[in-house]
């Protein structure tokens, strides 16, 4: 048999993703002469970079002020703050304007590329790993790393290497975490993150499609949400039920059935609602109250809210009893829906868990149990919610593990 030198490089990133290539492409400008490569164990790279947007990629998102940003990582906002103020969104948007692909800011904050597509952002990394001479080697499934006279050894599925510096950016890959754990680290757990409601009821069950704001409340529970909500075939999706199932992913991973309250009209106080239903009920005495929709609210939903209150289509508004008003403000501020079970966003999956957040300097990304080991992305226990947030945690860990293993005085 013929056993093969391993290959040598300065520095290996294990993981061909969105943090892998960003670290990768700035560790290779910031130290020209170093010798480095991407291990990607599936056949093709930045395949979640693809899909992120519905194939847009929202590369970040427009919030520039860095205590603010951190608010939007259920896991990781304290950690994430300092590594915020030196590179953030605007210097995200710097970045890639320098290198020819403008970013657009969209109504709900969100930013992607002018292009409207992924394969720009794609494309661009490809190049400028070409452009800098990082060899990406696909079909690379690492089998085990080990520490062996201050150089790291890594064994693949194909040939081994050998390197000074090594980034992990391999996301939430439970084998990747397994070896991690093998090295000292302690890892959370995985359990999933973004995910929306199914849900069966008569209020909802005809409303596929329809959108409005709303405060969206775990019952028993202090955790709450604000933002649109789309009501969809199997249940409820949109911002304020993503934010939700992020922001309770620990408390709600092992309950398949559950309750929510929403309240339509977040901007309106219970009082509020029984005055200005006691309004409608004198102005406009002879109207069925399923003839107009109020409160702005979408015309199904407002019909479905009064039917649900037990107030048919021939009932005029003069005619509604003290106990309908009251059920139909309940229904309006605080109507309770049962869950029965949670769906992945899209393809857009995002896992909390991950390696021990004090076990890493933030300063540079560098793990604190093993030397010369870094971690970027979603390798940790980092994530936030839907809108740019989780790309932005894989730039800033990029950039400041890439600017740290260039640099000798690294600590």
């Amino acid at each position: 048999m013929t056993f093969l030198e391993p290959l040598s490089f300065d520095i290996v990133i294990i993981g061909g993703g969105a943090a892998g290539f960003f670290t990768a492409i700035n560790a290779a400008e910031m130290a020209p002469e170093a010798k480095i490569c991407i291990l990607e164990r599936g056949k093709d790279v930045l395949t979640k970079v693809r899909i992120s947007g519905g194939g847009r990629c929202n590369v970040t998102h427009a919030e520039f002020l860095p205590k603010e940003l951190t608010k939007n990582y259920p896991r990781g906002e304290k950690e994430l703050r300092g590594p915020f103020h030196s590179f953030m969104t605007g210097d995200t948007i710097e970045w890639f304007e320098k290198r020819g692909v403008p970013l657009k800011i969209e109504d709900d904050g969100r930013m992607f590329p002018e292009s409207n597509s992924s394969e720009t952002i794609i494309d661009l990394f490809l190049k400028e790993s070409k452009r800098l001479k990082i060899e990406v080697l696909a079909k690379r499934a690492v089998q085990d790393v080990q520490l062996h006279n201050d150089r790291w050894q890594i064994e693949t599925s194909q040939e081994n290497f050998t390197a000074e510096k090594i980034l992990v950016a391999t996301g939430s890959n439970p084998k990747m975490w397994e070896m991690l754990k093998d090295l000292g680290h302690n890892i959370v757990p995985g359990v999933p993150s973004l995910f929306t409601f199914k849900i069966t009821d008569a209020r909802i069950k005809d409303l596929p499609g329809v959108a409005t704001n709303a405060v969206v409340r775990l019952r028993d529970k202090k955790l709450e949400t604000s933002g649109p909500l789309l009501i969809t075939h199997w249940g409820m999706s949109g911002p304020a039920i993503l934010k939700l199932s992020a922001w309770g992913a620990r408390e709600l991973s092992d309950k398949k059935n559950f309750e929510i309250e929403v309240n339509w009209l977040p901007e309106l106080s219970p009082e509020e609602i029984s005055e200005e239903l006691q309004r409608l009920k004198k102005e406009n005495a002879k109207q069925s109250p399923h003839k107009y929709a109020q409160f702005e609210l979408p015309k199904r939903l407002w019909q479905s809210l009064v039917n649900a209150s037990g107030i048919g289509a021939e009932v005029r508004w003069a005619d509604l009893n003290k106990q309908q008003l009251e059920e139909l403000t309940k229904q309006l501020s605080c109507g309770t829906f049962q869950v029965h079970g949670k769906s992945t966003f899209k393809e857009e999956f995002v896992t909390a868990g991950g390696v021990e957040l004090k076990e890493v300097n933030f300063k540079t990304f560098e793990s604190r149990v093993c030397k010369n080991l870094f971690l970027a992305g979603e390798v940790l226990n980092i994530d936030a919610i839907t809108g740019g947030f989780n790309f932005q945690n894989a730039w800033t860990g990029g950039y400041l593990a890439a600017k740290a293993m260039t640099t000798d005085s690294a600590v």
